[in-house]
């Protein structure tokens, strides 16, 4: 006779124990095993995902000639971090320019090759640079790796870096319409940032890396005001690891040579406000500012000297704003601004473009080397133009999709590029020479809290001074323009 299932179990219970165990067996251990084989993991975010390219929000300033202007935000309005830089590497530790040329202060008595830490506090002094053989920074920001050595470290952001300055007022290389601070500039956020190209990390200036690389070489800089204030923020990015000597053949300012006795190294300013050939309307008055401009015939005032140099680094722009006088083939081509009878009229385009011609054709036919045009630095002035009141009053820089601005720094900026352009192709039949772009223009548009504005000066109760929104603070973001040539060195080399 059949029992059933159920009451053979309930008599016995030894049975329905080693049943249940074979049931909850058969059901549990593939469970168990499915879930060891593919376990249950967070979320990953590649590298690639959170260092690539910026969300399309945030418009391209590669095409700067665009006629549209987008609005500008309040003066002074918070601007947040961007989220997506949040994983970013750190490190350790008004007027046009006038022709009367200001000098770099002379440098106090200083040992040569004395070392200093950089030092985060910017209202401090930074004590005197130590013995020290080297300077101590992080790698991390001081190599490029190898996937990112084809990164377009022109196109970018501005992001917040508690690390920075580097350097302090204290530098002697900083003349007084640059030390924003002296007088009495009441922020200090305008040094808190760094340039952040586009998928890839710039690397902070490292001196000793610079010194080192340079060493037994010499490097020069030619143009006006901007390219000297570049070489000023230059020497004091170095003067972590040494203090330049003053070495000049003449007491003329306009000519400057610095040597750093412990790498053998000179550095040349090379004052070429024009860049081709310039004499004053009238020599015998000091105040003349109409020049006459012979936009075929070289500046040998420095022409000559660029045989000497391994480096050479050019720019300019802001006189072209002044009133001038064109020849060529030694004869008047027409004017600027002069308003001269039977004389025609030219815009400033026009004597730009056949100097920069001029100048570059200068450097394919005499230098070796390194050569870098630096593209145009813009100006930032609001409320009005440099000599009506116009100012510079903001406190933090522009987002990109923020601001695109237009008008003659664009045109000039345009000019650059397409006589970079054409030299670039007769560069290609030369041997030994290496013409580049340094296109800082895009990064600078963005800094309007970087100029001295009302604070270049000594802010006097009934008197009225013209705010310098052309030239930049030392320290501040002009600093970024070392990095940029150090990193353009280094990746020549």
């Amino acid at each position: 006779m059949e029992v059933p299932l159920f009451a053979m179990l309930q008599r016995t219970p030894r049975a329905a124990v080693t049943l249940s165990f074979v049931l909850f067996s058969l059901a549990i251990v593939p469970a168990l095993y499915s879930l060891l084989a593919n376990p249950i993991l967070p979320l990953l975010i590649s590298s690639s995902e959170t260092d690539g390219t910026f969300p399309s929000d945030h418009m391209h300033l590669s095409h700067l000639n665009s006629p549209s202007v987008r609005s500008l935000s309040p003066v002074n309005s918070p601007i947040p971090a961007p989220p997506y830089h949040t994983r970013h590497r750190k490190s350790s530790p008004g007027k046009i320019p006038s022709p009367n040329i200001s000098p770099i202060p002379v440098p106090p008595d200083h040992t040569p090759s004395r070392h200093q830490s950089p030092s985060p506090n910017v209202n401090g002094p930074i004590p005197a640079p130590l013995n020290s053989s080297s300077v101590a920074t992080s790698t991390l920001r001081t190599q490029f790796r190898d996937d990112e050595q084809r990164c377009d470290i022109f196109n970018g952001e501005w992001i917040p870096n508690d690390e920075s300055p580097y350097y302090n007022t204290t530098c002697w290389a900083i003349q007084e319409h640059q030390n924003c601070m002296q007088f009495g500039r009441p922020d200090t956020g305008f040094l808190r940032w760094r340039w952040k190209p586009d998928g890839c990390d710039l690397p902070i200036f490292d001196p000793q890396e610079f010194l080192e690389m340079v060493r037994g070489k010499a490097m020069g800089f030619v143009g006006d005001s901007i390219s000297r204030n570049q070489v000023q923020s230059l020497i004091c990015l170095l003067s972590r690891v040494e203090y330049p000597q003053d070495i000049s053949s003449s007491p003329d300012e306009a000519f400057k040579v610095w040597n750093y006795t412990s790498y053998n190294f000179t550095l040349h300013v090379m004052w070429s406000p024009f860049l081709v050939k310039t004499t004053k309307s009238d020599p015998t008055d000091p105040e003349c500012n109409l020049f006459n401009l012979y936009l075929d015939e070289y500046d040998t005032m420095w022409t000559s000297q660029i045989n000497q140099l391994d480096y050479l680094v050019i720019s300019s722009g802001h006189w072209f704003y002044q009133p001038v006088i064109f020849y060529e083939n030694e004869t008047i081509s027409g004017c600027q601004y002069c308003s001269l009878p039977n004389t025609t009229q030219l815009p400033l385009y026009y004597g730009y473009k056949k100097a920069l011609t001029t100048s570059l054709r200068a450097i394919l036919e005499n230098f070796k080397g390194l050569a870098i045009l630096r593209s145009f630095s813009p100006q930032h002035f609001e409320g009005g133009p440099w000599h009506k009141g116009g100012d510079c009053v903001r406190t933090r820089p522009y987002r990109r999709n923020e601001t695109i601005p237009e008008g003659a720094d664009l045109k000039i900026y345009d000019i650059q590029l397409e006589e970079f352009r054409a030299a670039e192709e007769e560069m290609k039949k030369k041997k030994g020479l290496r013409l580049r772009l340094m296109d800082t223009t895009q990064a600078m548009l963005l800094r309007p809290d970087g100029h001295p504005g009302r604070y270049g000066h000594l802010q006097k109760a009934n008197v009225s001074l013209r705010n310098d929104c052309i030239h930049w603070c030392l320290p501040g973001p002009i600093d970024t323009w070392n990095d940029i040539l150090l990193q353009m060195m280094k990746t020549e080399k």
